[in-house]
């Protein structure tokens, strides 16, 4: 199985659209998508300066329009089987690559996203720092206890802490044992509290998106869960901005799922250095020019997913959106409709109780766990035959 990464916001960089620019097509798609953020994206892309696509309104509708191009050169349709997961705003990136939402309307939600959320640190100051080294669960402690969040948990010894000013400066001067503290550059406490208005807002705008069930699978920043439901998706593309960011978690699934190799979207390479340490072993490729598409390329067909000249499948799988133990659905048994959304199951964690829904209507074919087992994020519990038309 094969993840497809997408980086979020601080990836940005002077110029980094300028080299797609000379593949047939992409002027006009990079037009196209410019009119859906609302923002020149050909200019920003190519003669801006740093300090013009740091402003948080740019950036992130900058980067989701890259990784869609980026994305739409490498060709996913007949790629290996393969597990999708963005940071941040990376998610959105990845929405659009598992077909959850369109290539412009993930642009347009990234630029009403990084709007609301440069709207939100304009009303107070607040900022982020990355606690390298230290024990995590020591670091997360210490964060806390200063007053702020732990907003990324990126793994591989990086933590995120966000909240006030004189608090981060505060821990800067006292930091976790074993830990250094180094202030970032954004515009304020992303993945806070202090985000709650955007979140209100990105709600309200999320409601005029149509969004599809993610295929492939789409990991959470929130959990590391496997996303099954455009409907869920859409919920949690709203959440994501004031939760933290549990990129360790979506790498742990990763593990969990059996990834053998990894391939970054540009403006790729800094969630592949992270993978490089998580995931001793995977085989992992970041796409930063187009120099790099004939290798994403060689990598998706060294990981077919089915023979040549093998059909398409009908039938489906109802995959878990969280590791703990499954319990299957009471009075659904093999041979009965299912209604796409659905209740198949549910999954209890430690803290947690997880539902596991349908992502198609059909028949009920085959149980693939027993209640009581305990079962890894994003694997199969159930077949569904497309038997039905519910």
């Amino acid at each position: 199985m094969i993840a497809v990464f997408a980086p979020g916001q601080g990836a940005q960089s002077p110029g980094m659209f300028a080299p797609w620019l000379e593949l047939p097509g992409v002027p006009e798609q990079v037009a196209e998508l410019s009119e859906a953020a609302g923002l020149d994206l050909l200019r920003l892309g190519t003669t801006a300066d740093a300090e013009q696509i740091r402003d948080t309104a740019v950036t992130q509708p900058l980067i989701v329009a890259l990784g869609v191009v980026v994305a739409g050169q490498i060709g996913f349709q007949h790629a290996a089987e393969r597990v999708v997961a963005g940071h941040s705003v990376g998610e959105v990136t990845a929405a659009a690559v598992s077909g959850a939402l369109t290539g412009a309307a993930a642009v347009a939600f990234a630029a009403r996203r990084g709007a609301e959320m440069a709207a939100a640190c304009a009303r107070t100051p607040t900022g982020m720092s990355a606690v390298l080294g230290g024990d995590p669960d020591e670091v997360v402690a210490g964060i806390r206890a200063a007053g702020l969040t732990p907003a990324n948990r990126n793994g591989a010894g990086q933590i995120v802490a966000a909240g006030e000013l004189p608090l981060l400066a505060a821990l800067g001067q006292e930091p976790p044992a074993g830990a250094r503290v180094r202030p970032l550059a954004v515009a304020g406490a992303f993945h806070t509290h202090f985000m709650s208005p955007a979140e209100t807002a990105l709600a309200a705008f999320a409601a005029t998106v149509a969004f599809a069930d993610p295929d492939p699978i789409l990991l959470s920043n929130a959990d590391g869960a496997a996303v099954a439901t455009g409907e869920d998706l859409r919920t949690r593309l709203v959440r994501q901005v004031t939760l933290p960011v549990r990129w360790d978690a979506c790498l742990a699934t990763c593990r969990d799922l059996g990834v053998t190799a990894a391939l970054e979207l540009a403006p790729g390479g800094t969630l592949t250095g992270i993978a490089k340490r998580e995931l001793p072993g995977v085989e992992l490729l970041a796409v930063k020019t187009p120099d790099d598409l004939p290798a994403a390329r060689a990598l998706l067909r060294a990981h077919p997913q089915f023979g040549q000249g093998e059909h398409t499948p009908d039938w489906h799988v109802v995959v878990t959106p969280a590791k703990g133990v499954f319990t299957r659905a009471g009075g659904l048994a093999e041979g009965l409709d299912v209604a796409r959304g659905a209740r198949v199951g549910t999954i209890t964690t430690n803290r947690d109780e997880h539902e596991i829904v349908a992502p198609r209507a059909g028949v009920l074919a085959e149980w693939l766990h027993e209640d009581g087992d305990i079962v890894a994020a994003g694997l199969p519990v159930a077949r569904i035959d497309d038997g039905a038309r519910l």
